[in-house]
């Protein structure tokens, strides 16, 4: 039996994942906002096959606050001896920057310091896999000068775009500290093919929320389609670094300091 980590597991694709794996009967820790979601998608499973219940578990927590995330790291640590999947799902989208009460700017928080914190975190539990994957759902793709070094959390300058691309851009390196810590890590940055229905949870303007629901009606695919890719790459994951938009394999954007620039994000994270 796998023991499998989904954060944002109660919506979108990452519910998706979060029944597929519990009905092919392996270990589900679901990390997210909503209990209620999480209870209302165990309700649907259970009706089926009971055991369910035994196997599912939830973490309540909002990852835009870097105390949360580790609370999640050690609350996994002291329940599991082993995990085999981390997929890291959660979302919130916002188009105006936001600090919390922890002092940080959210989606900075959400989209990238918490995905370091866990796949760092979790490491030993990652290396006791006989194979270990991290499915970092972030398009894969932005371009190597994303990141401002000066102004991670765009403090000076603020824009939904480019705090999205410097996000990407982040999550791709992470995978090279992620990879040096675990060689036999299987780490992979992923984005669907196309759009994806989802319940687009975030703080937006009434034009991107239209915009989505038109596109969504129009265009979207259901996040249990959108999630098939995952699965099979899940279940014969490539050991190393690799980035896929759906099933394709796309090329990982190398530039000429990336291992510096890798660290440095590392020595930032220590300051959070």
């Amino acid at each position: 039996m796998k023991t499998v980590v989904i954060t944002g597991g109660t919506d979108g694709m990452g519910a998706a994942l979060a029944s597929h794996y519990l009905r092919e009967s392996e270990r589900v820790v679901v990390v997210g906002r909503s209990r209620v979601k999480f209870e209302a998608l165990l309700a649907a499973l259970a009706a089926d096959d009971p055991a369910t219940t035994d196997r599912a578990s939830f973490i309540a927590a909002d990852l835009s606050l870097t105390a949360e995330s580790r609370r999640v790291v050690e609350q996994i640590k002291a329940r599991h001896e082993r995990v085999d999947v981390l997929v890291l799902a959660a979302s919130f989208i916002r188009q105006k920057r936001h600090e919390t009460v922890e002092g940080h700017e959210a989606s900075w928080v959400l989209f990238f310091v918490s995905k370091y914190i866990l796949t760092t975190g979790l490491t030993s539990l990652l290396a006791d896999s006989d194979h270990p994957t991290v499915v970092n759902i972030s398009v894969p793709g932005a371009r190597v000068e994303a990141i401002d070094f000066d102004d991670l959390e765009s403090v000076r300058c603020f824009s939904f775009i480019r705090s999205n691309a410097q996000q990407r851009r982040a999550n791709e390196l992470l995978g090279i500290l992620a990879t040096v810590e675990n060689p036999t890590l299987a780490y992979l940055t992923w984005g669907p093919r196309r759009l994806v229905k989802t319940s687009f949870a975030g703080d937006v303007g009434w034009v991107m929320k239209m915009s989505s629901v038109i596109l969504g009606a129009v265009a979207a695919q259901r996040p249990a389609d959108a999630i098939e890719p995952i699965i099979a790459l899940v279940a014969d994951p490539p050991t190393g670094r690799a980035a896929y938009r759906g099933a394709a394999r796309v090329p990982l954007v190398h530039g000429p300091h990336d291992a510096d620039d890798a660290y440095r994000l590392a020595t930032a994270i220590k300051e959070y």
